[in-house]
């Protein structure tokens, strides 16, 4: 056997030139494999379930799915008309500084997509780490779509990080060509903000029954006013003698081309004190308005741009029709016209899907957080105030069955001044979990969210729920109640099986508050009256807000005892003590959630990518 390491070599000798030719032939064929490999890992159009117009004229659509397993989402944007590129991110609040950005661009003749970042001046820089992922784009007869991928958390300092709840989505129109990302003018595009919930729940869809019915609640060929913001108001009926029925689905119902006005709706069900309501249709804050529409607040049904339909477990209904159920609903649609449309008609609203083979538990829905009161009050010129409502041990021990209830849906709410929303599960002072959290939550965009999984709440157990407030733009306090420029605190909890408890609030004592007013009184060298016949809200305008008075009232809301309203359907509380209710102890608070970070995949250039996409041009 003859030694191989001894045979002479008989290959030819590679020249330079072919070894050259060697090397970037094995680089093409890689760069091939890799498209092909990308080309595989996107998404086909029929798997992006959601969808959303950016702007109101709806030249631009986005869509996009969510993949838990990978801890990403993919985007797919529609671009009916390119002109010279599109700005496309996230930021905190809608604004375009301080943002995250997907950025397409041409020259004129050349075409590059990036990762970028703004600054606090609006100023635009190309990210060091390139985690807005390039997947593809193709030109089709509606327009271009591009499509990119970007992980729920990339753990660089310039990215926002994608978590449940609101996420505020901008985008700017580039309508010049730009030679380089740095040059284009962020206060110079036209452009807009979209607020979506991008991380959906994954959850089974459950199958309905075969006597379903649907009911559509619309608006009748309403001509939408030519001004930036309306609410329009419908009353509409249900048969006479209609019978017990449950909701087990129900979707939005949008007139065709309306797409990017009809901004969210919600059906109402009236009281049942009341034998009949007047009929309407208008809008809802004109004189015209008959008081009594004021007891429509029964919520069956709310919808808001980009959310899907929504379904009852199938364990549970929504039970509407029959005895002691009112006959009479409210259709509430907010129109949003920024461009002011004129002429536009419109007979959008919600279907309804019912059953009258009823499921096994009526659904029920509980209000928590804050009673609509002015002893809960916010100073003026805050950034972060944090207000607190509590269901507490005692309401739940004495109105929730021995086996409890499921929470599997929330809808939270604030007026205008709201800025975060969480409410937690507390059990023997330690707290369990999240009920539903919004870290962004826009008081412009409330809509009723299925939970990831369901909350089971025991007989014992405490519901928690915190708002934070900005008061910034304010100058003097905001006190609770119903007006838009006062505040509230609720999540609304949908659950099984419905109970008598309609409500588990709380505020602060009112004989803590009045020792505040007086301690402030005698603390200022400013006259301020605190006569009973001055009403809460007039002696908190009247207080001069220092450091002090400030600090004061945030700690009295952290300590003082709480009025608790542990409240049944016909407002009359639950037999039992309630006054001057001592906080609830929370010894064991839940960890702060940590990002996981995907894997560093290498140090990458801060470049753009080079697209193919023709000569641009208006």
């Amino acid at each position: 056997m003859q030694n191989s390491r001894s045979k002479p070599c008989s290959c030819p000798s590679l020249k330079l030139r072919e070894v050259a030719s060697m090397y970037f032939t094995l680089v093409a064929a890689f760069l091939v494999i890799l498209v092909v490999a990308l080309q595989g890992s996107v998404p086909r159009q029929s798997h992006f379930p959601y969808k959303v117009p950016l702007d109101p004229q709806g030249l631009l659509e986005l869509s996009w799915n969510v993949s838990y397993p990978e801890q990403a989402v993919h985007f797919q944007l529609l671009l009916r008309e390119l002109q010279f590129g599109l700005l496309f991110g996230m930021s905190d609040r809608g604004e375009f500084e301080n943002a995250d950005l997907a950025v397409l661009w041409s020259d004129g003749h050349n075409s590059y997509f990036g990762d970028a970042w703004s600054d606090a001046k609006g100023q635009l820089h190309m990210d060091s780490q390139q985690d807005y992922q390039l997947l593809g784009a193709r030109r089709a007869p509606e327009g271009l779509y591009l499509l990119f991928r970007r992980a729920f958390s990339t753990c660089d300092p310039k990215d926002y990080l994608i978590e449940d709840g609101t996420v505020h989505l901008i985008y700017g129109i580039l309508e010049k060509p730009v030679h380089s990302l740095q040059a284009i003018n962020i206060s110079a595009l036209h452009g807009g903000l979209q607020r979506v919930q991008l991380l959906k729940p994954n959850i089974s869809i459950p199958e309905l029954p075969g006597d379903t019915k649907t009911m559509e609640i619309t608006a009748p060929d309403v001509v939408i006013p030519s001004q930036e913001t309306t609410y329009w108001c419908y009353m509409a009926e249900l048969p006479a003698g209609f019978p017990k029925h449950h909701i087990i689905m129900y979707e939005p119902v949008v007139t065709a081309g309306n797409e990017a006005l009809v901004h969210h709706m919600e059906v109402f069900q009236c009281t049942a004190q009341f034998d009949s309501f007047p009929h309407y249709n208008g809008p809802c804050d004109s004189k015209m308005k008959p008081e009594r529409l004021n007891y429509c607040r029964h919520v069956l049904a709310a919808w808001a741009m980009g959310a899907q339909a929504f379904y009852y477990p199938e364990e549970a209904g929504l039970a509407f029709g029959g005895p002691g159920s009112s006959r009479y609903l409210r259709l509430e649609i907010h129109y949003h016209n920024p461009l002011v449309f004129q002429g536009r008609r419109d007979s959008s609203g919600i279907r309804l899907y019912y059953t009258a083979s009823l499921r096994p538990h009526d659904a029920g829905i509980m209000e928590l957080g804050l009673v609509y009161t002015p002893v809960m009050a916010i100073p003026p010129g805050e950034d972060s105030f944090v207000l607190t409502g509590y269901c507490t041990d005692k309401c739940t021990q004495l109105a929730l069955p021995a086996a409890g209830i499921r929470i599997f849906a929330s809808q939270l709410h604030t007026h205008l001044a709201g800025r975060k929303v969480v409410t937690v599960l507390s059990r023997d002072g330690r707290e369990q979990q999240v009920v539903n959290a919004d870290g962004h939550y826009s008081p412009h965009f409330q809509e009723i969210r299925m939970l990831k999984e369901v909350v089971a709440v025991f007989p014992g157990d405490e519901l928690i729920t915190t708002c934070t407030y900005n008061t910034e733009d304010r100058s003097r306090a905001t006190v609770g109640g119903f007006g838009i420029l006062e505040e509230m605190c609720v999540n609304y909890v949908h659950y099984y099986p419905q109970t008598q408890l309609e409500l588990c609030k709380s505020a602060v004592d009112p004989g803590y508050l009045h020792r505040y007013f007086n301690l402030v009184n005698r603390f200022n060298d400013e006259e301020i009256c605190m006569c009973p016949q001055v009403s809460v809200p007039q002696q908190f305008y009247s207080i001069p807000w220092n450091t002090f008075n400030r600090d004061v009232l945030k700690s009295l809301y952290g300590f003082a005892p709480i009025s608790m309203h542990c409240n049944k359907s016909s407002a009359v509380r639950f037999p039992g003590e309630w006054e001057k209710q001592p906080l609830p102890s929370i010894t064991e608070r839940l960890p702060e959630p940590t990002p996981r970070c995907p894997p560093t995949p290498g140090a990458q250039p801060a470049a753009p990518t080079p697209l193919n996409l023709g000569r641009l041009r208006r």
